[in-house]
């Protein structure tokens, strides 16, 4: 049975993979990868490299695609395959460092996070994603907390520009993005698989940013895919 080490976005942890996995049911042995112990994208995909196997494949979404960029750079003979959901490998416009400064510094100071969990729901997910999923993804916020966010938030700020591990990737990668999703466009998805040899390209129809979550099934259907290829 092939191993699938799940890494879970900014502010969140394995619920946003959890219906992902459910629709993959026993075809796959699935690891959530731990990304609440560390200060730095680098700290994080080391420590997931300590906990998995020695050969396994690799599925990220949002920050969690960032860390799986962390781990080709740090051990690429070691991943057999590769999905990239919703990510971004271009460092911070000065715009979008300023946007993440000015978010860490309202979390930092509200008394009401599930408020602001409630109210980031508009940037992740589709307008038409079920009240189910949408109170879900406030539960997974309010649990993962604050203080999680605001070390994460300036972990994804200090990165560089990951577009220089692409070129180099030679595990067959599937990059995956909704075509809704209005924190990591479409075209930064493009240009992933442009830039990765081999890769292939899937908009998910319907969909915002957390693919995982929002449409688990076709999620489970590309992920199935890639783990057949070699």
């Amino acid at each position: 049975m092939q191993t699938l080490v799940l890494i879970p976005g900014l502010g969140s942890d394995g619920a946003v993979w959890r219906r992902t996995v459910a629709a993959l049911g026993s075809r796959v042995e699935c690891l959530i990868g731990d990304t609440h112990s560390d200060d730095t994208l680098a700290g994080m995909a080391r420590r997931i490299l300590d906990q998995a196997p020695e050969r396994f494949a690799l599925a990220g979404v949002s920050m969690g695609g960032m860390v799986a960029l962390e781990l080709m750079r740090l051990a690429p003979e070691r991943i057999t395959q590769l999905a990239l959901i919703d990510t971004n490998a271009l460092p911070d416009t000065l715009g979008r460092k300023m946007y993440r400064l000015l978010a860490n510094l309202v979390v930092g100071r509200t008394r009401n996070f599930r408020r602001q969990a409630e109210r980031s729901l508009a940037l992740l997910v589709h307008p038409n994603a079920p009240d189910d999923v949408r109170a879900e993804l406030v539960e997974m916020s309010v649990r993962v907390g604050a203080r999680a966010y605001v070390r994460q938030n300036r972990a994804v700020l200090a990165r560089g520009d990951l577009r220089e591990v692409l070129p180099g990737i030679r595990a067959p990668t599937s990059v995956i993005v909704g075509q809704d999703d209005r924190m990591t466009p479409v075209s930064l998805s493009r240009e992933i698989h442009r830039l990765t040899p081999g890769s292939t390209l899937h908009v998910i129809p319907g969909c915002g940013h957390l693919p995982p979550v929002e449409k688990p099934e076709a999620v489970a259907a590309l992920l199935s895919e890639l783990l057949q290829r070699s």
